[in-house]
């Protein structure tokens, strides 16, 4: 598959503006709504969060992830909400998203770890880039989860 180089922006949510919501929210919904069944996303997290979005040469939204505040949802900052576009899974750019996002999250909380809910199919995706799974699986909006753990660096 061809890789499909983008432009990171690492942002506050009141620094997305009107379009960068629009796209966020768009991407989400197509990937965690329509793929993957009908839940609430927007889960009162997203004002307090930084988010990496990931456009291509034309300006769109190829590849997203949130990371919340550390002390909203857990202790230590959270990743979450890694969307990649359908058309782009295979190239490779999903782990230049984790890559970018683990790289942003490192600068804005130096000598933290980072937690992430993730789903339970992903755990070696997830550990490819240092997350190590803790406890046991568990469902969240019906699909099984684990929560899992990157120690500082």
């Amino acid at each position: 598959m061809a890789r499909t180089a983008v432009t990171w922006t690492w942002q506050r949510f009141a620094e997305l503006g009107v379009d960068g919501v629009y796209d966020m929210l768009a991407l989400r919904a197509r990937i965690f709504i329509l793929e993957q069944g009908p839940y609430l996303d927007p889960d009162g997290l997203d004002r307090d969060s930084w988010h990496l979005l990931g456009r291509d040469g034309e300006g769109e939204l190829r590849a997203y992830l949130r990371v919340v505040d550390p002390g909203l949802k857990y202790d230590e900052p959270s990743i979450g909400r890694v969307v990649l576009d359908r058309a782009l899974r295979g190239s490779g750019l999903a782990d230049e998203l984790l890559v970018e996002g683990v790289a942003r999250c490192s600068v804005a909380w130096p000598g933290q770890g980072c937690r992430i809910s993730a789903q339970a199919h992903l755990q070696r995706f997830y550990g490819r880039h240092g997350f190590a799974t803790v406890g046991e699986a568990y469902l969240e909006d019906d699909i099984a989860h684990v929560q899992m753990w990157r120690a500082p660096t």
